[in-house]
């Protein structure tokens, strides 16, 4: 039988164009998540790693989708291969139980981990710049400025939550932290 995996790592990011590829491809079932590749423990993939048999095909568009690490890689694909099960990457062709298959794959991990590491520098090196600047405030921007929320807070003495979050748009949790950090 023929298996698909997509993975995505945030909620955010869209699986339909891997589930697309791997419908064209011909899988037969495909399993899909949306978590961090940073963690081993992905619940779908496990699920799937554990049902593959010999003669099965674990079928992922990209190297990356169920590895981070080299060492990771190279020990699931050493595991299918020990049960029979064929690999197959749709950016890279099938990955063969041979001495040359099992070098390309190492080195296409390796790729990807120095891939991913640069990117995790690189993010690393564009914070400690944004840091030396005075206004630098990590995480997400406010949505509302201190006026809008200064102005919701004065309807608020007059008006209940309700009728201040449908004039101003300003939920009502949020108007609640911002009395809080007023007191």
């Amino acid at each position: 039988m023929k298996y698909g995996y997509a993975r995505v790592s945030t909620h955010q990011q869209d699986l339909e164009s891997q589930l697309q590829t791997l419908e064209n491809e011909g899988c037969d079932k495909i399993y899909s998540e949306k978590f961090t590749g940073t963690k081993t423990d992905r619940p779908k993939f496990q699920e799937l790693l554990s049902i593959l048999k010999e003669n099965d095909t674990l079928v992922v568009t990209k190297l990356d989708r169920f590895a981070r690490t080299t060492a990771e890689g190279i020990n699931t694909v050493k595991e299918l291969f020990e049960r029979g099960v064929k690999v197959h990457v749709l950016n890279m062709g099938l990955v063969e139980d041979t001495p040359t298959g099992r070098l390309i794959l190492n080195v296409m991990l390796a790729f990807a981990e120095f891939e991913r590491d640069m990117i995790v520098e690189r993010t690393q090196e564009g914070k400690a710049i944004a840091k030396q600047k005075a206004d630098f405030r990590e995480g997400r921007p406010n949505k509302y400025s201190r006026k809008q929320i200064e102005h919701a807070l004065q309807l608020l003495e007059s008006n209940s939550y309700k009728q201040v979050e449908s004039l101003t748009g300003i939920s009502k949790s949020t108007l609640i932290r911002a009395k809080r950090k007023q007191n």
